[in-house]
């Protein structure tokens, strides 16, 4: 293949923490395969599994709005932090969120569709004039929806919105207040521990055979034979499930008890089945390339100079 691109080689060490040569071997190797440059590197021991695909660098901020059973996570980007702080902006995104929870939307297109409250033109619109007011480009980006027929929805905002989070508990029992109080205990523990799946039964089976393959590669790297390494295998996937399924994880708060150990004990003290069904995590600008403006002048104008 023709030479690596720096900004491939930028990316994959981003992506992996390895270094420049060994990312632009891992390219070179690959034909410029991104993904399987990341495997290449893990194979050979060079990069972390557990580290986090996804440059984070658009402004921008994440707004959630959830109520008894629903609740909806919406990312609204911007060119500039300075937009992301102005009120406009933050009016703009709260009622957007709002009116997409009330209308159930399921995907960013029928948001953009909905009335905007008292605008009498859709939100996509009302974003359209907003960009004309604060002077710079702002889309929306992504929407998750979680509802459950009984139980509760909760949301989460960290960092004043860089990172949001939703989590959907499944229950028939009564007491409402303490399924809300874990569902933000769970929603601050997916902001924090960046969960993948919800558990082993839905982790996808291409996901798993490539995780397979890797460690596989791992273990007969390190000399071991074939009679041991399938067992080798299967304890490290037992720690990958641990490492990336919400259920499994170590509750953030208490690192000694499983998620699953926390919600079984809740239920045990509610006397009602309590089950995870779903959850949904957005971190704001993640895999968006941020403009690189000189500091100085984004500064100047901002306060007009």
């Amino acid at each position: 293949m023709s030479a690596v691109s720096a900004t491939l080689v930028k990316e994959l060490r981003e992506k992996t923490g390895a270094g420049m040569m060994d990312c632009k071997k891992a390219l070179t190797e690959t034909n410029g395969d991104l993904e399987a440059a990341v495997d290449w590197l893990r194979k050979k021991g060079i990069a972390s599994a557990s580290k986090k695909s996804g440059r984070v660098a658009a402004e921008g901020k994440v707004v959630v709005a959830a109520e008894g059973n629903q609740g909806l996570l919406l990312e609204v980007n911007s060119e500039t932090d300075f937009a992301a702080k102005n009120e406009k902006f933050i009016a703009f995104a709260s009622a957007a969120v709002q009116a997409g929870l009330e209308a159930g939307v399921q995907d960013i297109d029928a948001l953009g569709a909905l009335s905007y409250p008292q605008a009498g033109r859709s939100i996509a619109d009302e974003l359209t004039a907003l960009i004309a007011s604060v002077g710079e480009n702002m889309n929306l980006r992504r929407v998750a929806r979680l509802e459950v027929a009984q139980g509760v929805v909760v949301g989460y905002l960290h960092m004043g919105g860089k990172i949001g989070t939703l989590v959907s508990l499944e229950s028939t029992a009564a007491d409402q207040e303490a399924l809300r109080e874990l569902g933000k205990k769970i929603a601050m523990h997916v902001a924090a521990s960046i969960p993948f799946y919800l558990n082993r039964d839905s982790v996808p089976g291409a996901d798993l055979d490539r995780e397979r393959s890797v460690l596989a590669d791992q273990a007969r790297a390190s000399g071991k034979p074939e009679s041991i390494i399938e067992k080798m295998v299967q304890g490290r996937i037992s720690k990958f499930y641990a490492d990336t399924c919400l259920v499994e994880q170590p509750f953030i708060m208490d690192p000694e008890q499983s998620m699953q150990a926390v919600v079984d004990a809740t239920a045990k003290s509610l006397g009602a089945t309590v089950r995870v069904a779903g959850f949904a995590r957005f971190m704001m600008g993640e895999g968006l390339q941020k403009r690189e403006d000189d500091f100085a002048a984004e500064v100047a104008k901002a306060v007009g100079q």
